[in-house]
């Protein structure tokens, strides 16, 4: 098998994990955001600083390095956050593919913040994909979704900042699990006092689906990494929108969860736009 099928098989079972990830959400029923994210963000910071253990890396930081790392977990948690919320108020596939809109983002962050030039056709692309968005929101003041879809565009903007300030923090040279650990942390931190004031208790069931919830977002983020260790992103990164599929059929079989006509034309036209957006980066 060679390095290309490797990042390929790898990044569609990260696509398989994130879907489960948004299931389990889902499944553990009406806890709030703040909530399902703490525990979710807890178990990725086990993770990682067990990684940081083994690999003797340590848990110290460049002071000149905070800055940033602060940004990029906040960002990073308002992006959960809105996934969540959006997860618990969509249907699971309409949830993703708006999700998916944070490569976008990237391109528009990257332009301001890493000074990667922007292209005619990457504008054209970025709004034919704000085009399809809307068919999925279906903005008017008779669609009760219209908050939770608005939620989850600025999710998806705010993961694109967070990924794009990754990419910053990486070509300083920043481990990417000490990237993971700072962030996992520095949420649960941030989310403990409102998880402290607006603590809703919870059934076994709930706990074990949250407990699931972030095993899957562990797998997917070593999947993910995994990948773009075998294949670069341009090679790979279409078949990451893999996960609309695995949330379409998951929301089909568990909750009954049928797309309308508009939300249909919406996938498609993200669909082709990703995969003109791809064949350009492979030119």
């Amino acid at each position: 098998m060679s390095n290309k099928q490797k990042g390929t098989l790898f990044i569609i079972l990260s696509a398989f994990f994130f879907a489960m990830m948004s299931l389990f959400v889902k499944l553990s029923g009406n806890l709030p955001s703040v909530e399902k994210s703490f525990f979710r963000n807890l178990i990725a910071m086990i993770i990682a600083a067990g990684i940081l253990i083994k690999n003797k890396q340590g848990f110290s930081y460049q002071k000149k390095d905070l800055p940033l790392l602060i940004l990029r977990a906040s960002f990073g948690t308002i992006g959960i956050l809105a996934n969540f919320y959006a997860v618990d108020y969509l249907l699971l596939a309409d949830a993703s593919i708006l999700q998916k809109m944070n490569p976008f983002f990237v391109i528009i962050f990257s332009y301001f913040i890493l000074k990667e030039k922007i292209t005619i056709k990457q504008i054209l692309l970025i709004i034919g994909a704000f085009v399809g968005a809307m068919f999925v929101v279906k903005p008017s003041f008779q669609n009760a979704e219209l908050l939770a879809s608005i939620i989850a565009i600025i999710g998806a903007a705010s993961a694109g900042l967070a990924y794009t300030l990754v990419r910053l923090l990486t070509e300083r040279g920043v481990e990417k699990s000490k990237i993971v650990f700072f962030f996992s942390a520095f949420s649960c931190f941030v989310l403990l006092p409102f998880l402290i004031c607006d603590y809703v208790p919870m059934n076994m069931n709930q706990f074990i689906y949250l407990i699931l919830a972030g095993l899957m977002a562990a797998g997917g983020q070593f999947a993910i990494t995994n990948a773009y260790s075998y294949a670069p992103g341009k090679d790979i990164s279409i078949f990451d929108y893999s996960q609309i599929i695995f949330s379409a059929i998951a929301g089909l079989f568990v909750f009954g969860q049928i797309p309308d006509t508009y939300s249909i034309i919406g996938y498609v036209i993200i669909f082709v736009i990703a995969i003109i957006n791809y064949r350009m980066n492979l030119k």
